[in-house]
């Protein structure tokens, strides 16, 4: 199985290596074993983010460098170049939990046959990796979790290349929101077959853009109802209410 990482970054230089050593120094070390295929997209860094990237040029598949749309057109480049079985997305600022987190997704994929694998998601400090401030632990998926404010961890989410191609990829209407539109799109509308790994796959710098103001947090919240209307729904406030108040617990249980 070959397992297509892809990091986007712009002006990235103070997080970025943490994220791409985290990649590098995946072990195929599980009962499936797998080929890494890396590939960083980067927007036109002007910050020495490019001069980090040439020290590992002979270990990563694909640099793209130019000027892009935002965030989600990175993805998409990403996706479009990826010629993995499996994608995944790890955003600069994040970093795999472990070294074998690539060998147990490669595992899950084979034992269960789904056609995405996901895990949990820590919450760190962002000047210590070893400060978990939130735990998000996924639990299992059932049909129509998306109504009750369930989704899953997109940094923690691996999805077979195929589901791309059959459902498309991200879309350029939402700002900040168009990874959890994808995960409604493949996983309420089309019916994506998961199967959830429960263990940390992914460290994630506390800070995202969609929570870093109540403004920010207004627009996201628009953005989810603007999510399932794009696919053809019309979600309850209950849904709206709930996908917040899900976080609650993720506070209390930190490790």
């Amino acid at each position: 199985m070959r397992i297509s990482v892809i990091t986007v970054c712009y002006n990235a230089a103070s997080t970025l290596k943490d994220a791409v050593d985290s990649v590098l120094g995946q072990v195929p070390d599980g009962k499936a074993s797998f080929e890494l295929e890396y590939i960083v997209v980067d927007g036109g860094s002007t910050d020495g983010t490019l001069d980090l990237l040439a020290s590992y040029s002979e270990r990563i598949a694909t640099l793209i460098s130019e000027p892009d749309q935002g965030l989600y057109d990175a993805m998409n480049k990403g996706v479009q170049a990826a010629t993995g079985d499996v994608v995944a997305i790890l955003n600069a600022d994040d970093v795999y939990a472990s070294t074998n987190v690539l060998a147990s997704v490669a595992d899950t994929f084979r034992d269960s046959g789904a056609e995405a694998v996901y895990g949990d998601l820590y919450y760190v400090a962002a000047d210590d990796l070893s400060q978990v401030t939130r735990c998000w632990k996924a639990g299992t998926y059932t049909p129509g979790a998306f109504r009750r404010g369930w989704m899953p961890p997109h940094p923690a989410l691996f999805v077979r290349r195929a589901c791309y191609n059959r459902w498309g990829l991200y879309t350029l209407a939402l700002r900040s929101a168009a990874d959890y539109e994808l995960m409604l799109r493949f996983i309420h509308r089309h019916g994506m077959t998961l199967a959830y790994l429960p263990e940390t796959l992914v460290h994630m710098r506390a800070g995202g853009v969609s929570n870093a103001s109540l403004k920010h947090r207004i627009r996201a919240h628009r953005e989810d109802w603007k999510a399932w209307r794009m696919n053809g729904f019309q979600p309850s406030p209950f849904t709206m209410l709930a996908k917040p108040l899900r976080k609650l617990p993720q506070f209390l249980s930190r490790a």
